[in-house]
This record gives structure tokens, C-alpha cells and sequence, in this order.
């Protein structure tokens, strides 16, 4: 067993909450280490207080224990996810279906571009003619937007 064996093993594990991105693409996989059949794994919520944290952890540990590894896998809480950490791939999986990926932060200081029109791309037809609805979504990271060339809603994820 690798670390690589591994890695791809957690990429195979969707995101309970959006199963169209794994865990690996969501960017909340942080380290992979094996020793002998010892694979400690780190990772970090989405945000601290995820309801699926423990369904994450339980689904990683039982793909280690698949490959034949003993799973030691840690929740790091001293350094906090964020938006950046999306793979290209995971940012790819998240228009596919419907979801407007994060814009990037960018080394400016933090503006208010959520609440800016015209800021984000439609994933169904790529207008920027949207506005923002909702900046509360289903969850603390997603926020609801219309689009006014398609007249779809769709989610936006936030910029964290």
C-alpha cells in the first residue's frame, strides 16, 4: 500500500452533501501518510461545524481498511478550509452540475464581491447577467443566485 494507492482511493469518496465532487476535489483531504499498514490521514471540514463530519471520516477510514491499511484518520482544526483548496477538476465537476464554483481569492484585500451583479458566471449558459437571491443557501458556503439570460436559479458557492 502507498500513499498513492490511497489518494486515489479518497478521490473515489463523493462529498456527502454534493456527490458530484470527491472529498480529494473538495480539498478537504490534507495529508496522506503510510507506515506498514498504518495510513494516517488529515483532514479539514468545510467549515467546523459540518454535520457530515463524521460520515466523512467513517467513509475515508472504511476505504483504508478496503486496501487492507489500518485507518488513522484526523480531523485538523488549527487551520481552517478554503475555497482555494478546490481542485481545477472539483471547480470543472461543480459547474457540470449546476453549482457556480468560488471565484479565487485574490492577494487584494477582501471585497464584497458576493453581493456584486454581473460578478459570477451562469453554469448553465455562462451569462453574467445574474443576481444574487439568497445569500443564505443550503448550507453556510453556498449562497442562491438567478441568472436573468437562462431565468435559472442555481447555487454560488461563497468565496471562504
Amino acid at each position: 500500500m502507498t500513499a498513492e494507492s490511497v489518494w486515489a482511493a479518497l478521490a473515489e469518496i463523493p462529498d456527502p452533501e454534493i456527490p458530484t465532487i470527491s472529498l480529494v476535489d473538495l480539498g478537504v483531504v490534507r495529508d496522506v501518510a503510510v507506515e506498514d499498514d498504518r495510513v494516517r490521514v488529515e483532514f479539514t471540514p468545510t467549515f467546523l461545524g459540518c454535520p457530515a463530519l463524521e460520515v466523512m471520516r467513517d467513509q475515508m477510514a472504511e476505504s483504508i481498511r478496503a486496501l487492507g491499511g489500518e485507518p488513522d484518520v484526523q480531523v485538523i482544526l488549527d487551520d481552517s478550509w478554503s475555497t482555494d483548496r478546490i481542485t481545477p477538476a472539483g471547480r470543472e465537476k461543480l459547474r457540470r452540475s449546476g453549482f457556480a464554483p468560488p471565484a479565487p481569492r485574490e492577494a487584494a484585500p477582501p471585497q464584497l464581491v458576493q453581493l456584486q451583479t454581473a460578478a459570477f458566471k451562469c453554469p448553465y449558459c455562462g451569462s453574467t447577467e445574474t443576481r444574487l437571491e439568497n445569500i443564505f443557501g443550503p448550507t453556510p458556503c453556498r449562497s442562491i443566485r438567478y441568472c436573468a439570460g437562462c431565468r435559472q436559479p442555481f447555487e454560488q458557492f461563497k468565496t471562504i
